[in-house]
């Protein structure tokens, strides 16, 4: 085994997000029962990284921790960082242009991975690349372990498991909202990263028709219709708008996997109670269409995203308009981003909920047949703080400290979503623990 000097290195740790992320790790640096005791943060300057850890620590003095000098530009010093970690959680976004590097060096040196992406060429790109070079070398690395895509993920898990047997569900749409007492402005790498998405959307097709193709798992009753763009949910008192979004396309990736691994990945030296546990947890997840959608609580709340998102996609597509979206991006966007990024008080300001409306049947062995249509409704619900800059921190440093503390649990190395490394783990309980709520709303017939 490698000598670490750090069990987690923060890189990109003195970006927007970084910073926030280094906030939340400090609160379980040497904490009574916490597996954190060594912490290092690194970037390109050491004097900026100096000020953030300073921000990250007030109103306390900064803790006296290794200050690390790394640039994705610069492969030895990727390679250098890597073998000093356990493990790498990756802050530096867009991740097309600069997280390869970063997961090589880390597969190479058998550090773990964990990032904050929420692109999906990318994503896809470092499972066709260095899957099994991270199983051959035991490190795991897994991406979007933020508010892109876990509390869609283990939201999608939880009313999957609501659903006792014989009942099944059929689809589960998620619906988000995001709300806030002033107006908050969104961070400029998550703009940048869309473009880019927008821009290479060809790339993501292509990569996958190169791919051989995987089953995925069969769910009963019908294929639900596509429907209209924007959809109300009554219940709720929502207008929902379709999202081309990470999450439905991690989700479904999970389930792919599930489907080959029907209860789930083994981890590298579990106990029997360890073993139980997964298996136990994967018999209860039973598959489901999903679908992703934006939430306002007016219809015409809907409009000025839909045209935020013709107009991305119609710049996006050539060379001058993708400089104009990065030149001006609190023109394009109605002043909903900008390069600096929100305010301390806006962030506090702001919350979300991920409403999860789950539509399926009270016997699915009654009503295997495509036409069947569904009789039972559950509607479940995940919410937390500020989506961006805090829950998106709290989410990636539980998922380092449930690696650091159950890594003979977790599959022993492979490039792999977060539910399928974290859905049977504590990790539910330790976001409940820290802000982040899972709660069951309604269960019961489905009318009309």
């Amino acid at each position: 085994m490698k000598t670490s000097i750090c069990d987690i290195v923060i890189l990109g740790a003195s970006g927007f997000t970084g910073k926030y992320v280094i906030r939340e790790a400090l609160k379980f640096l040497n904490s009574p029962n916490s597996p954190l005791k060594t912490l290092a943060i690194a970037g390109r300057s050491p004097s900026k990284l100096s000020q953030a850890l300073a921000w990250a620590a007030s109103p306390n003095q900064p803790p006296t921790i290794p200050i690390l000098s790394a640039d994705v530009a610069d492969v030895a010093s990727l390679r250098r960082i890597a073998s000093q970690a356990r493990i790498i959680l990756d802050c530096v976004g867009p991740f097309r242009l600069y997280g390869e590097p970063v997961v090589a060096a880390c597969v190479e040196a058998g550090c773990d991975y964990l990032d904050i992406s929420g692109e999906p060429e990318f994503m896809e790109k470092m499972e066709a690349l260095y899957h099994d070079k991270a199983v051959e070398k035991g490190t795991l690395v897994v991406s979007a372990c933020g508010s892109d895509s876990v509390p869609a993920e283990l939201g999608f898990l939880f009313n999957s498991r609501q659903w006792v047997s014989p009942a099944a569900p059929n689809r589960v749409e998620a619906y988000l909202t995001l709300e806030s007492s002033m107006r908050i402005v969104g961070n400029f790498g998550t703009y940048e990263s869309a473009v880019l998405g927008l821009a290479n959307a060809d790339n993501l097709q292509a990569l996958r028709r190169s791919r051989p193709r995987k089953p995925r798992p069969p769910i009963p009753g019908p294929l639900p219709s596509k429907g209209s763009i924007i959809q109300h949910e009554k219940k709720l008192g929502l207008w929902g708008l379709k999202l081309p979004s990470a999450d439905s396309i991690i989700v479904r990736r999970t389930l792919t996997t599930l489907h080959e691994n029907s209860h789930g990945l083994q981890g590298v030296n579990e106990s029997n109670e360890q073993i139980k546990n997964r298996e136990a947890f994967w018999s209860t997840v039973k598959p489901a269409h999903f679908g992703m959608k934006l939430g306002t609580k007016s219809y015409l709340g809907v409009f000025p995203f839909i045209f935020f998102g013709i107009v991305m996609s119609l710049f996006a597509k050539f060379s001058l308009g993708r400089k104009l979206l990065l030149a001006y991006p609190s023109v394009f966007s109605l002043g909903a981003c900008k390069k600096e990024g929100p305010s301390e008080e806006q962030v506090a300001s702001a919350s979300f909920k991920m409403w999860f409306v789950g539509h399926g049947f009270s016997n699915s062995n009654v009503f295997p047949q495509q036409s069947a249509k569904p009789d039972m409704e559950i509607i479940t619900r995940v919410m937390g703080p500020e989506i961006g800059y805090l829950t998106t921190p709290i989410i990636l440093v539980q998922c380092a400290l449930v690696v650091l503390s159950q890594r003979d649990a977790l599959p022993k190395g492979g490039v792999y979503t977060p539910g399928i490394v974290f859905g049977p783990t504590d990790l539910q309980k330790r976001l409940q623990e820290n802000g982040i709520s899972f709660d069951t709303i309604s269960k019961g017939p489905l009318l009309g």
